[in-house]
């Protein structure tokens, strides 16, 4: 397995496209100082995914993009596609030539593809476990990183080693193992928590279904009692409505040998009823008229109070007529004869009526007359109101 290519668009100073081809053996990339040597080991440490910008000497993932130049604008994105030959079968994948490319736009955000499909950063990290390449493998190396790894500790350069032994696959599988189990530790602490919380909700709702099979079995019970109850009061009830019975078949036979004589008193009070009715027209008639001589003349207000309580008199005697029956004919004679003094009343009164109504037309003629005059005054005191204020304002 070797690199067969790399293609460079966009990434720091490559502005143009270009490619880079590897064939067996040693490839060397010669030149002076700042033509960008170490650009393209950057974009073979970015193509295997570099994350680390301080690694690629830059501030942010932004400052990869070529930034253009007085006479070049910058470009929009950056690209390197690496193309190796898998002519051992070292990847685990089915293909002899493996292309990996990584894009960046100017908002950071990434894109990866292998073999031209797009892909996640941990596909392109698993596909280079422990083959010896990838972004912090011991395959690329710097000058200053020489330095660095013979300087660092112990357990930098145990790293290196382990991933030129193959053994760094088996320890991230161990850390990710170990983190599940971690997961699942927090996971059962929680389905005990949740198991604690599910014990007390069915410990609730077994006292309720307690209380609800106590509540059925008293319902039962209640309802039991109630037919029960319902059962005696129908008896009590029966009992009760036989002699009440008996005694409305007894007033039923009553009622059929009295019912002549009922109709025969029930046709003579019709026939009364009906005299009084009568009696009581006229009466109320006289009211009517005795109403209105006293609001006509109001100095024969005696005479008419004692018109009225004779009125009352014969009303009250009307009405005893239902109690009376023996007696009718001589309280009908007494009525007529109060009637008739009524009468000789109301013929004596209508003279002095009518002279009341004509000095009553006589007052109201003289105060027409009056207010015809002041109404004369008025006209003339507003003439010569008016004549004496433009007088004024002439003077």
């Amino acid at each position: 397995m070797y690199i067969s290519e790399l293609t460079i668009k966009g990434f720091k100073s490559f502005a143009e496209p270009t490619k880079v081809k590897f064939d067996q053996g040693i490839t060397c990339i010669v030149g002076p100082n700042g033509c960008g040597k170490t650009n393209v080991v950057d974009a073979i440490r970015w193509v295997l995914g570099e994350q680390k910008t301080s690694v690629l000497r830059s501030q942010s993932m932004h400052d990869v993009i070529f930034s253009g130049t007085t006479t070049r604008k910058p470009l929009s994105f950056a690209e390197v596609s690496l193309n190796i030959h898998n002519n051992r079968g070292v990847l685990p994948v089915e293909y002899t030539d493996v292309t990996i490319m990584r894009r960046v736009f100017g908002d950071g955000t990434s894109e990866y593809f292998l073999n031209k499909n797009a892909c996640r950063l941990k596909d392109i990290l698993n596909l280079f476990m422990d083959t010896g390449m990838g972004s912090d493998a011991y395959s690329v190396i710097e000058l200053k990183m020489v330095e660095s790894i013979l300087s660092e500790s112990k357990e930098e350069r145990r790293r290196l080693i382990d991933e030129a032994a193959g053994v760094n696959k088996y320890k991230q599988q161990r850390n990710l193992s170990f983190r599940r189990l971690q997961s699942t530790d927090t996971d059962l602490l929680r389905i005990n928590d949740i198991l604690q919380e599910v014990e007390k909700n069915v410990d609730s709702l077994r006292r309720q279904l307690k209380r609800y099979n106590r509540y059925e079995s008293v319902k039962q019970q209640l309802q039991e009692d109630e037919v029960s109850l319902a059962v005696w009061n129908i008896h009590q009830h029966l009992s009760e409505m036989e002699p009440l019975k008996n005694q409305t078949a007894n007033f039923q036979h009553l009622y059929g040998e009295h019912s002549e004589s009922l109709a025969l008193a029930e046709h003579q009070a019709e026939s009364m009823q009906s005299e009084l009715t009568d009696l009581e027209n006229k009466q109320q008639g006289q009211r009517e008229i005795v109403r209105n001589q006293e609001i006509v003349v109001n100095d024969l207000e005696r005479k008419l109070l004692v018109a009225g309580e004779k009125i009352s008199a014969a009303t009250a005697a009307l009405d005893r007529l239902k109690l009376e029956d023996h007696s009718l004919q001589e309280r009908q004679e007494t009525t007529q004869n109060v009637l008739a003094d009524l009468e000789n009343e109301r013929e004596h009164l209508l003279p002095q009526i009518d002279e009341k109504q004509t000095q009553n037309d006589k007052l109201k003629s003289a105060f027409d007359a009056a207010v015809n005059a002041y109404r004369e005054a008025q006209t003339t005191f507003d003439a010569q109101s008016s004549t004496r204020r433009i007088a004024e304002r002439r003077e």
